[in-house]
């Protein structure tokens, strides 16, 4: 059984309970990090390579979007602010690589939203 929450949204026209659900991958409930909730933690990071004929040329940073499973693996990682589209998806395929320790909730591994930035260097 998921975990719910009991909210109240108050607007001009009253006050309304609601029950807010966690949203769901892989028939597993996902949590936003905050209070209560221990992040994940990088466990195997893998950098990501730059394009053929690109050298170390390129700097700036990819910011990634994606949730990390109650079993540490990446999932569904999306561009949030692009550089360049081959350093782009360079930096996607290296977070696919990633491994964390997974978030904590209440002593359970739970899977949560994060952002990660990629940075790239010039040299």
């Amino acid at each position: 059984m998921r975990r719910r929450s009991l909210v109240m949204i108050c607007c001009a026209a009253g006050c309304f309970a609601a029950w807010i659900l966690p949203a769901q991958t892989d028939d597993e409930a996902v949590y936003d990090l905050g209070p209560g909730v221990t992040p994940p933690r990088v466990i195997k990071q893998t950098a990501p390579q730059y394009p053929n004929g690109r050298g170390v040329r390129a700097s700036g940073s990819v910011l990634i979007g994606l949730i990390v499973s109650s079993k540490g693996l990446p999932k569904d990682p999306h561009i949030l602010k692009s550089l360049d589209k081959d350093l782009d998806q360079s930096a996607v395929d290296a977070v696919k690589e990633w491994r964390f320790a997974p978030a904590q909730k209440d002593g359970k591994a739970i899977a949560v939203r994060v952002s990660l930035q990629i940075q790239f260097h010039s040299m």
